[in-house]
Formats: structure tokens, sequence, C-alpha cells
């Protein structure tokens, strides 16, 4: 039996006469993810595309009726008609508008296999056809991608660094979680998830006596140690109780003043308005009580614990995918700098235990096989949140990182990995803007609202049906991905689609290189020995490698702690920023001039909520993002087959709400369909919804439709958390619910379009 590797796990698939009966999680893996379970139904269901599509209006004249996309029939093509008309299209876009009319869409995360990685060939493609308008930092973390270089360092390199769990358990006494270790997000890592660590190294911490305080509206986003201690604050609020906590410090004489004049540069401006001598408000824990809902003992208490302590500050991605996101990212730096740990052994600073299954592994990272994407001669972009801002907006300006730039004018969208309508915020205003661009081309697997809201439709493998090799930075092991059935229906790998248009368009040979996919395994596996050799990682031939089905990486023998050669000597080892040091005050972004991002860490008003109750749309306990929501794992979470919806049992109660109901919630962007569970899990004020329902209006097409389904992503704002990042701010937003009390709408989000 071969091996898989998928994001949330490694499997041995089990095929019974050509079909894949079953997904059996690998042996060595302690806390298997039990998504895998899903696949073997739904790779085979009739949500599949199973051959070329084309728009019916768009077939019979390329780039009309834009306004019917979602709500028109299909018709099925051959693949040398789809591929032909994919060819000419970009022809012609390049030739009337230029290579700057193109958007490449991808997202990342359509496969854990590092060659056949949906981003990296549709980069390629389009680099070599000209170039493309690209975008920048990501939904997770796109506040935190662009602050984090400007005050410590790059966030790639932050979080392969960080302190391994094995360290905490030896020497951390105290844990604060702001927003909580879900399991649930532990489970996934891009290049694959082998081996899951964060429940064991829970188990292993809370055996060692490490204390825990979950920071959160939620509690089960902290669930197993014995010593676990939930402060349910109010969301958003998160920078309050950290100044708070720095006030505590610093009014007490508890921070570490040598630490911050020595690693740091612009503690005094910051104390000065921590303080309140600069707005004549010191951030002190009565001020914050008002804005977190947490008593000012609590906060008094806890500060004075994490300076007795040897404590490790987390916080999660969460946070910071909020309007005026980068604040509690610099907070925790900042708090942690006060405390004076960081890069001592079990103290310091998170940016994300436990949102990603790799980070804290204390392994090796290195980069593994990749697929070359060459160099792109075209230089604009965006911030990848903002997507319908730039379709609907051609030659408007915008802020980011510092520049003055200008939305292009596109007139093609190509994507390959990714669904716009699970990871966007405000659907009904993307709607309106996926109407802009002439032609939307897309690779998929599956009917998703990606799929049905294009122009033609490429039918792709997945993982299952074609080789690769899953590799991720600081995984366990690099695994061979061996091909367990034949392509379902016409679908055929991304590499083969795109080597066919590139011949097309006279570049096929420059493409491929003259190497067809499982050259390119060899080829990219070969590359990637030489860079594992200057880690000191060994890696075996390519034919050893594929016949054994997997190598082991193994540990270090020193343990990794996070900033520790920065702390032993700052002037041989600086940061990668200006100064070199941690930087409290950043004169770089203060020279930026935003005033909802100014120079050091502040506490900024959130906007006044219309309604009165708050959303939270995280991450999903059954699915990756929206991938395998068709599926029966996540399918039996749903009630009466809407995603689940989580209200306090007073906020329940007040409105007529039981267990099992559906209903519907809203504010002035939309509304949508979802199924209750009534629990005192989540603080009063409050609901909670996974992301990834797959997108289901009432009226396809259609303003301001009733999503049937549960996608949070109706009613979340479509605004940058500051003009510095232009990150997504979808845990902005207050809703009303009410019991629905109509005959309820079928489910047809996992139903195919018409076919003509």
């Amino acid at each position: 039996m071969s091996f898989t590797s998928l994001h949330w796990g490694a499997y041995r698939p089990q095929v019974v006469d050509g079909k894949l009966d079953a997904m059996v999680p690998v042996e060595w893996d302690p806390d298997p993810s039990p998504i895998g379970a899903s696949i073997p139904g739904a790779i085979t269901s009739p949500t599949r595309i199973m051959r070329p599509a084309v728009r019916r209006s768009y077939l019979a004249e390329p780039g009309s009726h834009p306004e019917r996309r979602g709500q028109e029939p299909f018709v099925e093509v051959s693949w040398e008609v789809a591929l032909d008309l994919v060819a000419r299209e970009l022809k012609r876009v390049k030739i009337e508008h230029g290579n700057q009319a193109i958007f490449g869409g991808s997202y990342g995360w359509g496969s854990a296999g590092r060659f056949h990685h949906a981003q990296s060939q549709l980069h390629r493609f389009l680099n070599l056809f000209g170039g493309y308008v690209f975008s920048m930092d990501s939904y997770s973390l796109g506040a935190g991608r662009v602050l984090m270089p400007h005050i410590v360092g790059n966030m790639d390199w932050l979080l392969a660094a960080h302190t391994s769990w094995q360290n905490l358990a030896q020497h951390c006494e105290l844990f604060v979680a702001f927003g909580g270790l879900p399991a649930k997000n532990a489970q996934t890592s891009p290049g694959g998830a082998s081996e899951h660590l964060l429940s064991r190294a829970l188990e292993k911490m809370s055996e060692a006596g490490v204390q825990f305080v979950n920071v959160s509206p939620l509690r089960e986003d902290l669930v197993g140690p014995t010593n676990n201690q939930w402060l349910s604050v109010r969301p958003g609020s998160d920078t309050a109780l950290m100044m708070a906590l720095a006030y505590v410090l610093v009014s007490e004489g508890l921070h570490n003043e040598d630490f911050v004049r020595r690693y740091t540069v612009g503690y005094e401006r910051f104390r000065q308005y921590l303080l309140g001598h600069v707005d004549g408000q010191p951030k002190d824990p009565l001020w914050a009580q008002t804005l977190t809902d947490i008593p000012a003992p609590q906060i008094i208490d806890l500060a004075r614990r994490m300076a007795r302590q040897r404590t490790m500050i987390n916080i999660a991605y969460s946070l910071q995918r909020a309007v005026h996101g980068e604040q509690p990212f610099w907070m925790t730096v900042t708090l942690a700098a006060l405390l004076g740990q960081i890069g001592l052994p079990g103290g310091g600073f998170g940016l994300g235990y436990g949102c990603m299954n790799n980070t804290g592994s204390g392994r090796k990272a290195f980069s593994g096989p990749r697929f070359s994407q060459g160099v792109n001669p075209v230089k604009d972009f965006i911030p990848v949140a903002r997507v319908t801002d730039m379709l609907l907006n051609p030659g408007a300006p915008f802020d980011y990182n510092g520049k003055r730039m200008h939305y292009p004018d596109i007139r093609l969208v190509y994507w390959a990995g990714g669904n716009i309508f699970h990871h966007h915020q405000d659907l009904n205003r993307l709607l309106e803007a996926w109407k802009r661009p002439q032609t939307l081309i897309v690779h998929e697997q599956f009917w998703t609202a990606q799929a049905k809201y294009s122009d033609i439709v490429l039918p792709a493998t997945t993982a299952l049906e074609r080789n690769d090799i899953g590799s991720s930075a600081s995984d366990r092991f690099m695994i061979a991905m061996q091909q367990a059935i034949k392509p379902v229906g016409e679908s055929r790998d991304d590499y083969w689609i795109l080597a066919q248009v590139a011949e097309r368009l006279g570049f096929g040979e420059s493409f491929t290189e003259g190497r067809d996919a499982e050259a390119w395994l060899r080829f990219t596996y070969d590359e990637s020995r030489g860079r594992a050799q200057e880690q000191g990682i060994e890696l075996p031939d390519y034919d050893t490698f594929w016949r054994d089905g997997l190598f082991e990486i193994a540990y270090p023998d020193t343990d990794t702690v996070l900033l520790k050669a920065f702390r032993e000597d700052p002037e041989a080892n600086p940061l990668p920023t200006p100064s070199g040091r941690i930087e409290i005050f950043c004169e770089r972004i203060a020279s930026f001039g935003y005033a909802d991002c100014p120079g050091h860490p502040v506490w900024l008003d959130k906007p006044v909520a219309q309604y009165p109750l708050q959303l939270l749309s995280n991450q999903p306990k059954t699915r990756l993002h929206s991938q395998y929501d068709h599926g029966t794992y996540s399918r039996s979470s749903k009630i009466r087959q809407r995603e689940p919806l989580t209200l306090n049992t007073a906020d329940a109660h007040a409105r007529g709400i039981v267990d099992g109901d559906v209903v519907k919630v809203f504010n002035e962007r939309g509304a949508f369909l979802a199924g209750a569970i009534v629990s005192d899990g989540i603080r009063q004020g409050v609901v909670q919804i996974a992301t990834g329902a797959w997108f289901d209006p009432l009226v396809n097409g259609e303003r301001n439709s009733l999503d049937k389904h549960g996608n949070p992503n109706m009613i979340t704002a479509d605004v940058g958390s500051s003009s510095l990042s232009q990150g997504c701010s979808a845990q902005t937003a207050s809703v009303d619910i009410v019991k629905w009390d109509q005959a309820l709408p079928p489910v047809t989000a996992f139903e195919p379009p018409s076919m003509t």
C-alpha cells in the first residue's frame, strides 16, 4: 500500500477494483485528522467536474453577457475546443490590453504536493507568457505578514524558528494564549501534516505543570490542559488587555528595563503613551476593564503572574484578521519585550502556535522540491484581500506598506487553486465585481461557486490521481505521493493543461523544458538534495525514496528557542529591522503617516456596532477552508443541512432559539441560514460559525439573495485592516439572529450546474 500526503495528514489509500475505498491514517500519527474520511465518496460524487465546460453564451460569443455568470447552463466541450479557446483569449487580451490586464488568481492551497502545486504551475505559465498582476500576502495572515518585517523580521523566518514544544514542556511555566490554541487549526499545514503535534504537546506541558490562560470568547479554543483559565474577552479588545498588562508591569516596576534598553528601540515613546502622558488616558486595568469585560483585579493578577514566571505569550492568526489587526501582533511582541524573556528557554512570544501543525516542531526546516515559477515581468500587484476593490475600481489609488499604488484594469482572470467565494469577504459586493472581467478561466476538481461563476472550466485531477512529492518545512516526513487511482472522468493535471496551452501560444518548450511530469519530479527532488545537505539532511537518491515511499527527517541535536542568538549577542546577530533590534516604536512605519497604523502600538476604537451580536468566523473542524465540504465528514456536522452556528444560552433564550433550530443571520450586507448550537462555552453577545460552507444563494447571481447553506462571508466586511497592510477584516462584523419560521429552501450547493 502506497502513501499520499494531504494538507491535513498522511494516509495509505485503500483501492478496491480501481476505486478509492478508504483513507487509512499512517500508523505513526498519534492524532490523525478525520477529514480524510470525506475523500473516497467525494472524489467521484456528482459534484465532480467530469469534462471541460464553457458557459453557454460565452461559448457562442467570448466575453458576452458576464452578468449571466452563475445563472446560465454550461456546455461540455472537448479538450481541444477548450484549450484553443483559452489560448485564443489569452492572446487577445495580451494584444489588446497588455499583460497588466491579466490577474493570476491562484491562492495556493490546492495540493500538498510540491510539483502539482496549482499556484506554482499557473504562475510559471503566466510569467513565461509575459507576466500577470499578482497578489501579495494571505487572507490568513495579511496584517501580520506586512507588519512583522518592520518590527522583528519576516514571518516565514519567525514561524520556522519558533521555540519548540519540547522546550516549552521543559521550561515554560505560564502559557498565555490570545485566541487560544484550537486543535482544529493545528490539523493542517501547506505541504502536508504527517504527524499531528498539538494534542501531545499540550499533554506533555500539562504533565510538566505548565499553567495555561485561554484569552478568547470561546472556551473550546483551548482544551486539554489541567490548569487552564478561561478569560472570556470581548472580541477585538485583546490589544487593550495587553496594554493594561503592560501598564501593570511598568507602573509596578515589574518590567525588564535592561532588556528593553539593550534589545529594543522606541520604548520611551511607547511608555509615554501607555502611561497616558500623550492623550491623557492611562492604559490601566480600569480603562481596559470597560473595553474587554475582564475585571481589573484579574488583569493585575495575570500581569504579576507573567512577571514572576517563565511566560510564553502566543497570539492566534485570527486576531489580526480585523480592523486595526496589526495592533494585537505589535502588542504581543511589545508585552513580551517588557517581560524581558525573549530568547530564553520557555519564554518570549509566539505568532501562531496551534494555527498550523508544524509551528513549534523543532525540526530542521529546509526547502523541499519545488517547481520554479521564474520571473514576473509585470510589477503590478494587489494585497490579496483587495480583489473586489481592484475589479470595481480600476485606476483608483490605494495605500500599502508605505506606497501609494493604483488598481490595474483587469480583463481576464485565470484561477487555479483556491475558491474566492470561500476566502473573500462581502460576497454580494464580490458578485458585482465578478461581472467586470471579460473572461474568467478556472481549473477545478469540483463544481464549487468558483467554477459555477466562471466562463471556462477545466477539470483538474486531485492528489490521489497523480504522482507527486509531499514536503512541508519542519515536517517529520517527505512523502512519495504515489498515484492511487486513474483520473476521474476527463480530468487532467494542471501541468498537462498549461503545457497544452503554452504549446498553442508558442512557448511550450520553455514551459516544459522537455520534461514530462515524472521527469520533473525526479529533477525537483534531485535539486532539493543540495538544499537539504546544507541543513545537515542527507536525502537518499530518488529511486530509493520512491521505492520506500517516505523519508524521515530527524530532530536536530539542539533545541529551538526563538531569537536565542539575538539575545546572546544582538550586535553579532542583529534582527533584519532598520535598527537591528525589536522596534517598539518604528520610525519607518511612522514615516508613512497612517492614522490607522502609527509608529507604535496604539488602541484605536473599533467601528460602532450596528447590530447586537459580534460574529466570529473561524476555521472549521471538518474540512480545510472549503475543501471537501461536500464530503461525508463535513456534511455529518451540518444541522438540517446547514452549517452549525454557536450562540450563548442567554442570547438564544432571548430569541426563542433552541438547539437544532435553523436561524437567519443578517446585517446590512446580507443574510444566511445556519443550524443553531446553544452553549455556555461562548461569551454572551458573540456568535461563532466556521468558514467554508459552499456559497449557495437562493437565487443565483442575484445581489442580496439569501445564502441557504451558512457562508459567513455573505455578511463580513470587505475593508482593509489598515493602510499599512490592507489585510482582511473578517472578524469585525456585527449581526443579529432570528429563528427561521418559513419552509426551508433546499441546499443545492453541491449540485452541478445545468448542462446543454
